[in-house]
């Protein structure tokens, strides 16, 4: 997986040259959403940020496992029904969260995506359906920078920490934008996408 980072901060302190990622030692601190957290990276990212103490909410579709994740992680994570897509729901979940932990979030993780294999054109001469590439793009794309922006908005009003931190945004995406797969173009376009 190619992590894309962003993080916010008072860049009139500090300048981009001296960036470093104290925030990420200090995960006990932590408040975090974790888009696609009832399965895969999301799962594993949720399992890691619980055993080093930060307090998580899971976004993930009412049909995913997780509910069934959340409560196994123990007191530390709850879930959360979310369509990343839907700005009401997304705003739903930073609400639950910063009524659950008494602080707006601290860290948004983005590891929902969806697939849609098919290849251009097939054998048959059917054209790949357009429908399922604009979902891949809504979903993965639009998604990613939904959570992205609501929770930045929350995370600027947090104060500073001691590095003039507020907090940090990790997008996650696949290789597939650089090392392409036959019968997944939407996924490879959304990929470019996030990682530029």
């Amino acid at each position: 997986m190619k992590w894309c980072l962003i993080t916010l901060r008072q860049t009139y302190q500090h300048g981009a040259a001296g960036w470093h990622p104290p925030m990420l030692s200090k995960l006990a601190k932590h408040v975090a959403v974790i888009s696609g957290g009832g399965s895969g990276l999301g799962r594993a990212t949720a399992e890691h940020l619980v055993k080093s103490g930060a307090r998580v909410v899971l976004l993930d579709l009412p049909s995913s496992d997780g509910a069934v994740v959340a409560e196994r992680l123990g007191e530390n994570a709850t879930f959360c029904p979310t369509d990343v897509t839907s700005e009401e729901q997304v705003s739903a979940a930073l609400d639950l969260a910063e009524s659950l932990y008494g602080e707006p979030v601290s860290s948004a993780i983005s590891c929902a995506g969806i697939l849609h294999a098919a290849k251009t054109v097939s054998r048959k001469g059917v054209a790949y359906p357009l429908d399922a590439f604009s979902r891949v793009l809504h979903v993965n794309v639009v998604g990613t920078f939904n959570v992205s922006r609501l929770a930045a908005q929350r995370m600027v009003a947090r104060a500073p920490d001691e590095d003039g931190q507020r907090g940090v945004i990790v997008n996650t995406a696949s290789i597939a934008a650089f090392d392409g797969q036959a019968r997944r173009p939407a996924t490879v376009d959304t990929v470019h996408v996030q990682c530029r």
